[in-house]
């Protein structure tokens, strides 16, 4: 696709024509928008410059709830799908965490670091994790907390796994963490650790049981608790996938303890692992009231079963909410003002005088069909144009 030739320059103010403005609710007759360097400015600005946008649809951009970012040009890939802001759920050592920090022109990010976990855990067989992550006490919570945040980590992720974690760990992890008044995201991707993590009194359970769906009472305990969901369906459908003979073969022979902790996951849960199980509990959730953020688990391992890029993935998961059972405007409302509501993001996620120029153009309207969030014609990180858009 040919961008148009003006580009404006970083510290310069200009402004929309002619966009239709989404408000949270729907989309706006046509107006005009100022951005002042790096934020949105008052109608009554002088702007250097003028963009006609031919009447086309302008959203805050896009955040991906959960991300795993290796190195800086999957900030550029997530640009490129019109992601502005990108919440890590790993990344360490600490040096590589800030390091992608603050990059002019690229997704902000917010990053975990380090997660928690134990010895013999299947992430602790799968992922190349330092002696830090694994705990083998509740006493050692504390430790582990405020060395996340002495590194910087926005947040605090644990691993509910079976195997993995004790109850009385995960419980202690939280709690320390909340007493630093510190969010505590925990992973759960099967009934028994879903059930886990709620018991836990995490603020956060990233992904979806796919082994049983979550119970009403299970929804409306997490309603009465304030608990979000980020359901991640795009890597729920791909793991629910066979994988390829070949993949499954090499693992066999080059890391046979992975292979064997995947196993005994699936041997651990409720009932045989389906897609069907994480959709329906996105579902149960949703009309129950849980807030519902739309994050993707986007990575990039070598020689990984399963493909979810950094980027297009989110638009995937936006339409596989909708089949959930999400309005498209609740879905949209997904990768927007919600990530930056409940991850206290309070400076983006809403078009507004003073809010970060975090923004999207797309040729259609998303909340009549939301896969109009893949027709990007320009994205903007923080007022500066990303000029290489799908």
């Amino acid at each position: 696709m040919e961008l148009p030739s003006a580009i404006p320059s970083v510290g310069r103010t200009f402004i929309l024509k002619n966009v239709r403005v989404f408000d949270g609710t729907g989309f706006t007759d046509c107006q005009s928008v100022v951005i002042s360097e790096d934020k949105i400015g008052s109608g009554a600005e002088e702007a250097g410059e003028e963009i006609d946008c031919n009447g086309h649809f302008l959203i805050p951009g896009l955040i991906d709830a959960h991300v795993h970012l290796h190195h800086e040009e999957h900030l550029h890939q997530l640009a490129r799908h019109g992601v502005t802001t990108a919440l890590d759920m790993a990344m360490w050592p600490a040096d590589k965490m800030n390091g992608l920090r603050g990059k002019k022109g690229l997704p902000d990010i917010r990053s975990a670091g380090l997660p928690a976990t134990v010895a013999g855990s299947v992430h602790s067989c799968m992922l190349p994790l330092p002696k830090e992550a694994l705990l083998s006490h509740p006493e050692q919570a504390t430790g582990f907390v405020d060395e996340r945040i002495a590194e910087g980590s926005d947040y605090i992720k644990v691993i509910a796994d079976v195997p993995g974690p004790s109850q009385d760990l995960l419980n202690a992890v939280t709690a320390a963490a909340h007493l630093r008044q510190f969010m505590v995201v925990a992973h759960a991707s099967a009934f028994t650790p879903f059930n886990m993590a709620l018991e836990a009194n995490v603020d956060l359970i990233t992904h979806s049981p796919r082994d049983k769906v979550v119970s009403s009472s299970m929804a409306q305990r997490m309603v009465e608790n304030n608990v979000i969901s980020v359901p991640t369906l795009a890597m729920m459908k791909a793991t629910s996938t066979r994988p390829p003979i070949g993949a499954a073969l090499g693992m066999m022979i080059s890391k046979p303890s992975v292979l064997g902790a995947i196993i005994r996951a699936k041997r651990s849960g409720e009932g045989p692992q389906t897609y069907e199980h994480a959709r329906d509990s996105v579902t149960a959730m949703y009309r129950a009231g849980v807030p519902i953020l739309a994050g993707t688990d986007c990575h990039e391992e070598p020689n990984s079963f399963f493909d979810v890029k950094h980027g297009d993935s989110l638009h995937a998961e936006l339409e596989l909410l909708v089949d959930a059972g999400l309005s498209t405007l609740d879905a949209l409302r997904a990768a927007t003002v919600l990530p930056a509501e409940h991850f206290k993001l309070l400076d983006r996620g809403v078009i507004a005088e003073g809010k970060r120029a975090d923004l999207v153009l797309l040729r259609g309207d998303p909340t009549k069909n939301i896969s109009a969030t893949r027709a990007i014609e320009r994205v903007w990180c923080g007022g500066i144009e990303f000029r290489n858009v799908t």
